[in-house]
């Protein structure tokens, strides 16, 4: 067997509130000491060369994944103005091409093509893809590391000519009506969100005019355009905090004027139509109400309530339309479709029949669902545990759904597998949600191998949707599960503050009993289960890992936050003053100590371990590379087993890891290939 990489220790010492902890790794902070890139390094080819025995397996499982991806495929066309617009994939081509053409089976116009884009960078992220109100020009950004901060450029359709940019340091961007101007975000260096300016083409970027700056440093400044195509709205926001401001875009060169006056614990967002706004608000309580408030004047003295909060039912968002407005209600952790017709005041609902689904309303590809305002259908995105994604097109008059498209999952059979929703009670009493999916032939009661994943942060929803990457585990008779614990917003707001900084271990413990759930019904056993989650759901892993280490035979923590209390004390890491009414304030003496109860880096005691993959993203601005990192060099250190311990950095890529979507599915099949190892079902 290969030796592992050691980190050498070099003690730091960190005090607050009269506590010294001592950090040995603090030095992987270094990003610039070659030290730290050999370090890492050497750590990717310790997993390399630890995993050389999975390495037939590894490409069995990536030919699996590859056969199950209709490799071309195209979206469902979506009409904006003139054209249809679409987004296609090609066989063996990692990235996208966009393209629209003016009718169906009409000659393509291609708009963008990432692969052409992408050729000779290691790593390749399209952000922002908007086309001008007049259809001639494209806008768009691009990053070549995973850092999140792009270049904006804008083309000429027709000519295929850039006629702007470079312009440095975007995030999100929307034209003006005239399509002759921009409005773009920039960060501060810490990775905030905060100021919003106004570019006319072929202007240098220097002179471009601020519109709006967030001086507030909790809250993070995005731009959207309204449906209705008469406003841009720049709101600003953070887990406790929305408000918006409202820019005219016809008249850009104006200044914004505010909604309503911000108010600290209240959220609120707005959509317009004619002259009224349409706000979705939780400014009586955690759930959240529908309020109509005039163009001219809307104070909330002038609101009037259109939809009531209710008790067991939370609105996670609204569509607003030239006839009807849609609600999207969600109700034991499913949503549901609620319509209201503006015109008429009726109303009624839209409910879908398997136990566990995902409705969704947002878009993941650059071209949105549903942009065209006067209408009377509604596009949504419908899948479940064992039902592909479908694009499905609601007639609010007829009440009646279409299939606009299917997705082809090649040689998958939904009869062979079955869905269900479970319920685990946590330490405190409460009914946690669990969605899983297993083969429909397995035996009842006779434990089997389970991967149980979650999240539980922001208030961010694990949709118990259909997931393509599972079925080479589910067809190895494998159950997949998902933990819906507080920290998410499945069951409302108050389920998401029953998992914020002073109740964050509820999440952990509703995991926890998540696992215990699924051990006594019989689903599975603790030798045969493995874990796994990104990012804030990489913190829930390691968490539970220190807490019950031996309730699970494998955990994966992708990109995980597990350094919590060090990053929180370090107001010069991006994100971490917007993040203190998430995880907490360590200046705060009652939020440090209850930090330093739960952050795995901090709790990495010796004692033995299950095996365990990281991973880590060089440029990730979101969870600095070091957290895995050194987290990974402690439990090295510590633990008394020698179960496996890899830790695996893109050292090109970010937060989302490898950018190609064949290097996604390689990078699944290593974590697959991992899981089976380390359950003894590689062979």
């Amino acid at each position: 067997m290969p030796t592992p990489p050691r980190a050498p220790r070099r003690p730091h010492t960190l005090s607050a509130h009269g506590h010294t902890r001592t950090d040995d790794y603090y030095w992987l902070r270094e990003r610039e000491n070659p030290e730290v890139i050999a370090y890492l390094e050497a750590e990717n080819r310790y997993a390399d060369e630890f995993t050389a025995r999975t390495a037939e397996l590894r490409e069995h499982l990536f030919q699996e994944l590859v056969a199950r991806v209709k490799e071309a495929d195209e979206s469902a066309p979506v009409r904006i103005g003139a054209h249809l617009y679409a987004t296609r994939t090609e066989p063996q081509r990692q990235y996208a091409v966009h393209c629209r053409r003016p009718a169906p089976g009409a000659p393509e116009e291609v708009l963008l093509d990432e692969n052409a884009l992408a050729a000779g960078t290691p790593f390749f992220d399209l952000g922002t893809l908007r086309v001008s109100p007049d259809e001639r020009l494209l806008a768009y950004t691009t990053a070549t590391t995973g850092g999140e901060v792009y270049d904006l450029y804008v083309k000429d359709i027709a000519t295929g000519a850039l006629v702007d940019g470079p312009l440095h340091g975007v995030g999100e961007v929307e034209w003006a009506a005239d399509s002759r101007t921009l409005c773009y975000t920039t960060y501060t260096e810490s990775w905030r969100s905060y100021r919003a300016f106004r570019h006319t083409l072929g202007q240098e970027q220097a002179a471009d005019a601020l519109v709006y700056e967030e001086q507030d440093p909790t809250l993070y400044l995005h731009i959207k355009r309204c449906r209705s195509a008469a406003f841009l709205l720049l709101e600003s926001t953070n887990a406790q905090s929305a408000s918006a401001q409202l820019l005219p875009l016809d008249r850009p060169d104006e200044p914004p004027r505010p909604v309503t006056p911000r108010q600290a614990g209240v959220n609120y967002w707005a959509q317009h139509r004619g002259d009224e706004l349409f706000i979705l608000t939780n400014d009586r309580g955690p759930g959240y109400r529908v309020v109509v408030a005039p163009l001219a004047d809307p104070d909330p003295a002038r609101w009037r309530e259109v939809a009531a909060g209710r008790d067991g039912v939370s609105i996670d968002g609204i569509d607003l339309f030239a006839g009807f407005l849609a609600l999207y209600e969600r109700v034991n952790g499913l949503v549901r479709l609620r319509v209201v017709d503006l015109a008429g005041g009726g109303e009624h609902t839209a409910a879908f029949a398997e136990p566990v689904y995902s409705l969704t309303w947002e878009s993941r590809l650059p071209w949105p669902l549903n942009p065209t305002f006067d209408t009377r259908t509604l596009r949504l995105s419908y899948s479940s545990p064992v039902t592909p994604p479908q694009v499905l097109e609601y007639d609010t008059d007829s009440r009646s759904f279409r299939v606009v498209k299917q997705e082809e999952v090649p040689g998958y059979d939904a009869g062979l597998y079955t869905a269900e929703r479970l319920w685990a009670t946590a330490p405190d009493g409460v009914q946690v949600p669990i969605s899983l999916v297993r083969r429909r032939d397995a035996p009842p009661g006779e434990p089997r191998p389970c991967l149980l994943s979650g999240y539980g942060a922001y208030g961010s929803i694990s949709e118990p949707a259909f997931n393509a990457r599972w079925l080479p585990l589910l067809e190895r008779g494998f159950t997949c599960a998902i933990a819906h614990v507080r920290g998410g917003g499945e069951l409302g707001e108050e389920w998401y503050r029953q998992g914020r900084v002073l109740t964050k271990r509820n999440t952990f413990t509703d995991f926890i009993a998540c696992a215990e759930h699924l051990i006594a019904q019989g689903y599975t056993t603790p030798r045969q289960l493995a874990i796994r989650g990104r990012s804030a759901g990489g913190l829930l892993i390691g968490a539970v890992v220190m807490m019950r280490p031996e309730l699970f035979g494998a955990a994966i923590a992708e990109v995980p936050f597990v350094d919590v209390v060090t990053t929180q004390s370090d107001p010069g890491i991006p994100l971490v003053e917007q993040e203190y009414e998430e995880w907490g304030d360590p200046r705060v003496r009652e939020q440090y100590e209850y930090m330093r109860s739960y952050s795995p880096y901090d709790n990495v005691q010796q004692r033995d371990y299950p095996a365990i993959l990281a991973t880590a993203g060089l440029h990730d601005p979101r969870v600095q590379y070091w957290e895995p990192a050194k987290w990974v060099a402690k439990l090295r250190a510590n633990r008394t087993d020698d179960r496996p311990l890899l830790l695996r950095t893109e050292m090109a890529g970010g937060h989302r890891g490898p950018s190609g979507r064949y290097d996604h599915l390689r990078e699944t099949a290593f974590q697959w290939a991992f899981v089976l190892d380390a359950l003894g079902l590689a062979n």
